[in-house]
C-alpha cells in the first residue's frame, strides 16, 4: 500500500518482506519512473496467516444490564401469574352461569346435561355476539387466538401493545370459553402476559429489544401460571417468541416464569394437570409405530390449519360485518354442541380420560371429528380462543383411536405420543411439543416415543406446510418471518479475511486537484481507483490522518477550490475497524453510521492503518455460506488397488 505523492524509492518493498508476504492477499502498488501510474502487484495471502487477536470476543455479548432486565422481569412473572389465575376463575365463573345456573369460580365442563338444547345452541352465539362488538369498538387485537399478535408485536410493533388490549383479551376469551367455545386458555393468557410485560416495559426508558424481552417473559410468564410447565413455557418462549437466543432475552424470560410458577402453586397448585400412571413397556415395535403415529398427526395438523384458513377465506367472502363472524362461528360451536357436547369448552376433563384410557372409542371418534371442525371454523370466525388445549384433546383422542389398533405399551401411551404429534406439526415447534406433555402428565419414561412422533410430525409438517396456524396469519397481513435459526456467518469471519490492502491512499499535503486527477481516466487501474469511492488520508507511511470521498474531491473542484490540500477536507475522526473485528460488528457499525465503507486499523495502534473493507467485501461471509449450503463434493474417495499378477511361463 503506498501513498500518491512520494519518492519511488519509499515503495519499493526489501525482499524479506515479499518472502514473508508470499501467501498473503496483500497488494502493494509500484510505480513507474514518472511516478504517476500506479501498477499493482497482487500476492496471495492465506486467512489462517494473518495476525489475530480474538479475546475481545466471547461466546455471548452480555452486559450487566441483563441483570436490570431480569430484575424487572420478577413483578412481570407475578402479574402475569395473578392474571392467569384471575382468568381461569373467570372462565368458570362465566361456565357455572351459562349451563348451570350458579355462581362459581370451578372450571366445570359445559357438557353436564344439566341444560336444554337451545342453551347449548345459543350460549356460543350470544358469546360471539359480545366478542364482535368487544373487538368492533374496543380493540381488533382481541380477535383470533392471540399468539400470531404476540408475534407482531414482538417482530413489527416494537413490543408494544396497547393498554386496553391487556383488559379485552381475557374478558373476550373467557366469555368465548365459558359459554362453550371449544378453546384453549393458553392463547389469551400468552397476548394477556404480554401486554403486561409491554405496558410495564413502556413506562420505563428502555429500548424496543428490552420492551420485546419484557413482553416474552409476560407471555412465557401466564402460560407457565397456566399449566404449570415452567419448562414448556421457556421453551415455547425459545423456538417461538423470541426469535434469538441470547442471554439479555434468556435470562429475564426464565426469572419470569420462575417467578409466576412458584406463585401459581399455592393458588392452583403443584402438580401435573394430567397425572398418568401405570408402567409402559415400550418395545422397538412401539418405537417404529410412532414414526407412524407422527406421520398421521402431522397430516392431521396439516388438515386442521387449512381448515382454519379455509374458513377464514370462506368468512371473508360473507356480506357481512367482521363483527358479526364470531356469532356466525358460535352457531357452528352450538350445533357440534348438539352432537357431541364434550367437545364444548376447555375439556380438561376428557383430554384426562384420553391419557388415562377411560375414554369410549364412540366419543374418541367423535371428539376427533366434531372438535376438530368446530375449532377450526368457529377459529376462523376471528373469535377468541388457544389452540393449545384443543390440540391436545384433538391429539389425544388419535391417539386412542390409535390404541384400538397398534399393540398395548401402557395406560395413555399412544395418546401422549399423537398429542406430542400433533403440537409438534401445529406449532412446528417440536421440542415445545414434547417437554410440554412430559410437564402435563410426568411420563419421563416416555421421552423418547414422544420425540419421535413430534420430529416426525414437525419435519412432514414443514416438507408440506409453507406456514404453521400460528404464522399464516401474520404471512396474511403481508409481513415474513422465518423461523430457522443458525449462526450468522458474518460471526465466524473476520475483516482481515475480505479487506482489501490493494488501496490508493492520498498524502495529506497533496492538492485536492491532483487528488482528484489520479482517480481520473480510463486505464483500468485508475477505473479500479475511482470504484474505492472511500481514500484515506495518511502521514509518513502508514499513520492515518482522515478520510475524503470521491465526491467530496469532485465538490471540492467544482467549485475551484482544488488547490486546498485533502487534510483540510478529509474527516478527521472516521469511523474504523480491525483486521481481529467479525464481520457482523463491522457492518453493525456500518449500518449505525450509514456507510459503506471503513479504514481498518491496527487495534494497538488505532492511527496504522492496515486495509480497507466495503459492504460488498463482507458479503464474502455469505458467499462462502451460501458455498457450504449448495456446493456439492466428495471429500472421501475409496481407492481400490487392482493386483495385476505376471503371466506364467510355458514351463510353469
Amino acid at each position: 500500500m503506498t501513498r500518491h505523492g512520494e519518492s519511488p524509492s519509499c515503495c519499493t518493498a526489501p525482499i524479506l518482506y515479499c518472502v514473508v508476504l508470499r501467501f498473503s492477499r496483500i497488494t502493494t502498488y509500484s510505480r513507474a519512473t514518472t511516478g504517476e501510474s500506479p501498477v499493482p502487484t497482487t500476492k496471495l495471502v492465506a486467512p489462517h496467516e494473518l495476525p489475530r487477536d480474538v479475546h475481545h470476543l466471547g461466546d455471548f455479548r452480555a452486559t450487566p444490564r441483563l441483570l436490570l432486565i431480569a430484575a424487572l422481569a420478577v413483578p412481570v412473572g407475578a402479574v402475569a401469574a395473578l392474571v392467569a389465575w384471575a382468568l381461569l376463575r373467570l372462565i368458570g365463573i362465566i361456565t357455572n352461569a351459562v349451563f348451570y345456573q350458579r355462581f362459581d369460580t370451578r372450571l366445570v365442563a359445559p357438557d353436564g346435561g344439566h341444560a336444554p338444547w337451545y342453551v347449548v345452541l345459543l350460549a356460543p352465539v350470544l358469546g360471539g355476539l359480545v366478542i364482535g362488538v368487544m373487538a368492533r369498538y374496543g380493540s381488533e387485537k382481541i380477535r383470533g387466538h392471540g399468539m400470531p399478535e404476540a408475534i407482531e408485536a414482538i417482530l413489527l410493533g416494537g413490543g408494544k401493545v396497547q393498554p386496553r388490549v391487556a383488559v379485552l383479551k381475557p374478558v373476550s376469551s373467557a366469555i368465548a370459553i365459558g359459554t362453550g367455545g371449544p378453546f384453549g386458555a393458553e392463547g389469551p393468557i400468552i397476548m394477556t402476559g404480554g401486554a403486561i410485560g409491554s405496558l410495564f416495559a413502556q413506562f420505563l426508558r428502555l429500548t424496543a429489544d428490552e420492551r420485546k424481552t419484557l413482553l416474552v417473559a409476560g407471555s412465557a410468564a401466564g402460560m407457565a401460571a397456566t399449566f404449570n410447565t415452567p419448562f414448556a413455557a421457556v421453551m415455547l418462549a425459545v423456538e417461538l417468541l423470541l426469535f434469538e437466543w441470547r442471554p439479555r432475552s434468556y435470562v429475564p424470560v426464565a426469572t419470569a416464569v420462575c417467578v409466576a410458577t412458584v406463585i401459581r402453586h399455592p393458588m392452583l397448585g403443584d402438580g401435573v394437570l394430567f397425572p398418568v400412571h401405570g408402567a409402559l413397556h415400550v418395545t422397538p415395535a412401539a418405537d417404529l409405530l410412532c414414526v407412524v403415529t407422527g406421520v398421521v398427526a402431522a397430516l392431521l395438523a396439516i388438515v386442521a390449519t387449512m381448515l382454519v384458513y379455509a374458513a377464514e377465506d370462506g368468512f371473508r367472502r360473507l356480506p357481512v360485518h367482521w363483527m358479526w363472524w364470531p356469532a356466525i362461528g358460535g352457531i357452528i360451536i352450538g350445533i357440534g354442541g348438539l352432537v357431541v357436547p364434550q367437545a364444548l369448552g376447555v375439556g380438561y376433563n376428557i383430554i384426562g380420560a384420553e391419557l388415562d384410557g377411560t375414554i369410549s372409542l364412540g366419543l374418541v371418534v367423535g371428539i376427533l371429528i366434531v372438535k376438530t371442525l368446530i375449532w377450526s371454523l368457529s377459529l376462523g370466525s376471528g373469535t377468541s380462543g388457544g389452540i393449545l388445549a384443543p390440540m391436545f384433546m384433538i391429539g389425544g383422542a388419535l391417539g386412542a383411536l390409535e390404541a384400538h389398533i397398534f399393540p398395548s405399551v401402557g395406560p395413555g401411551f399412544w395418546a401422549l405420543v399423537a398429542l406430542a404429534g400433533v403440537l409438534g406439526g401445529v406449532m412446528r415447534s417440536p421440542f415445545t411439543g414434547v417437554i410440554f406433555a412430559l410437564e402435563l402428565t410426568g411420563r419421563f419414561d416416555a421421552v423418547l416415543p414422544m420425540l419421535i412422533g413430534a420430529s416426525t410430525a414437525f419435519a412432514i409438517s414443514a416438507l408440506l406446510l409453507k406456514r404453521s396456524v400460528l404464522t399464516e396469519k401474520i404471512a396474511r397481513r403481508g409481513y415474513h418471518l422465518t423461523r430457522e435459526y443458525d449462526v450468522d456467518p458474518l460471526e465466524i469471519y473476520f475483516v482481515g479475511e475480505v479487506m482489501s490492502r490493494d488501496i490508493l491512499t492520498y498524502r495529506s499535503d497533496l492538492p485536492v486537484s491532483r487528488a482528484l486527477e489520479l482517480i481520473s481516466g480510463t486505464e483500468p487501474d485508475r477505473v479500479e481507483s475511482r470504484r474505492q469511492m472511500l481514500y484515506p488520508v495518511v502521514e509518513d507511511t502508514d499513520r492515518l490522518v482522515g478520510v475524503i470521498t470521491r465526491t467530496r474531491l469532485e465538490t471540492t473542484v467544482h467549485e475551484r477550490e482544488g488547490d486546498r490540500l485533502v487534510r483540510e477536507l478529509c474527516i478527521t475522526t472516521p469511523v474504523v475497524t480491525h483486521a481481529d473485528q467479525t464481520l457482523r460488528e463491522t457492518a453493525n457499525a456500518m449500518a449505525t453510521h450509514a456507510i459503506d465503507r471503513m479504514p481498518v486499523v491496527d487495534r494497538a495502534d488505532s492511527s496504522r492503518l492496515i486495509g480497507l473493507v466495503s459492504l460488498t467485501m463482507l458479503l464474502e461471509g455469505r458467499v462462502r455460506d451460501v458455498r457450504e449450503e449448495r456446493a456439492l463434493e466428495r471429500v472421501l474417495h475409496l481407492r481400490v488397488r487392482a493386483r495385476v499378477r505376471e503371466p506364467h511361463s510355458p514351463a510353469e
